[in-house]
């Protein structure tokens, strides 16, 4: 059975690994959140709305892929069952139903400033034992906050 070795330190694994892990069940669930809001937003700004969250997934979905897959490169194991994700989630969560697209945006704001406040912890505790992750995380966090930006306009 092959194995994959890491370049770090195993104390500086860890960290990188539950840094890379956290990263990943947000970005799971921010994707999964989108879709629902996608799905069941009405209003004036439907169309526009619409079309917004469905740009968040998918950035959100290739964020996760490339944090998944770094966490690969370093020998860590991601893990993106729902079950971790239902686990381990820390984002506010959406309504049922339809929901008025003054809520979405609104909600939608609190769940980026929520995954952007723990990115900015996980770009400083990258910093020390791995800068090619702490560098992937920063252009991540650079895009969520473009979105966020993006969304809280429209409040």
């Amino acid at each position: 059975m092959s194995t994959i070795t890491s370049p770090l330190t195993p104390e500086n694994k860890k960290v990188i690994g539950e840094t890379l892990q956290g990263s990943l069940v947000d970005l799971l669930n921010l994707s999964l959140l989108g879709k629902q809001a996608h799905w069941n937003v009405i209003g004036h700004n439907f169309r526009s709305l619409h079309l917004q969250l469905d740009e968040i997934v998918a950035a959100a979905r290739e964020h996760a892929d490339t944090v998944a897959e770094r966490a690969v490169a370093l020998g860590c194991n991601p893990d993106g069952r729902p079950s971790t994700l239902a686990n381990t989630n820390e984002l506010p969560q959406l309504e049922a139903g339809y929901i008025n697209d003054g809520k979405v945006v609104a909600a939608m704001t609190d769940i980026l400033g929520s995954i952007i406040r723990r990115m900015r912890e996980r770009v400083a505790a990258t910093e020390k034992p791995d800068p090619v992750t702490q560098d992937i995380l920063i252009e991540i966090t650079q895009d969520l906050e473009k979105h966020h930006w993006m969304l809280e306009a429209q409040r």
